[in-house]
């Protein structure tokens, strides 16, 4: 029996895929968890043999959090650049995206159970591709901006015009394809870009 942990965002996501899961004769779900944060006493509390959990829920965690049990990530594709630091982990770590059939999360709790790689291709193209759309100074630029600076400030911290500043701010919404600059912070978040 392969004793599952499921930390996923959105109770019809989470309670969607434990009942799927409860088919299954050689798989059984210990427990769910819809926060990050309950993960590692989820981990620490039922011992599982793989967790599969949201990218957002276990990016970050330290490894000793969450011991040595395979995890498998489930990523959206335009957060995939966030999954580098996932090719660094001790533990076995599967990847696959969030919106994969469940066929094939079964076949990667299987697979991580016995130590076996799980990745999807394109998700880890995705993950090793160049840094985005975005030049060096319009990186600056959104990151201080996501950091709340206003233009005046951001000028001044990077030795540029206001005009200057509208200018790239301007540039980067288009490249990102948002409607506005706080459109633009978020999206160019998600996909790892700052």
């Amino acid at each position: 029996m392969i004793r599952t942990l499921l930390a996923l965002d959105g109770a019809l996501v989470l309670g969607a895929l434990s009942f799927v899961l409860a088919a299954e004769d050689d798989i059984r779900v210990v427990a769910e968890v819809d926060r990050g944060d309950a993960v590692s006493a989820a981990v620490r509390a039922q011992r599982p043999d793989v967790v599969v959990a949201d990218l957002d829920f276990v990016e970050g965690v330290e490894s000793n959090r969450l011991g040595q049990c395979p995890v498998l990530v489930l990523a959206h594709p335009q957060r995939a650049r966030r999954l580098r630091g996932m090719f660094r982990s001790t533990r076995t770590v599967g990847i696959l995206p969030s919106d994969a059939a469940p066929h094939r999360v079964i076949d990667g709790i299987r697979r991580l159970a016995r130590r076996e790689p799980v990745l999807d291709a394109d998700l880890v193209v995705a993950a090793l591709r160049s840094d985005g759309p975005l030049t060096s100074r319009e990186t600056e630029v959104l990151r201080l901006t996501a950091a709340g600076a206003p233009v005046a400030e951001v000028a001044a911290a990077l030795g540029l015009t206001r005009g200057t500043v509208r200018n790239h701010l301007g540039r980067i919404t288009r490249k990102v394809g948002a409607r506005t600059r706080v459109e633009a912070v978020r999206m160019a978040g998600e996909a790892g870009w700052i």
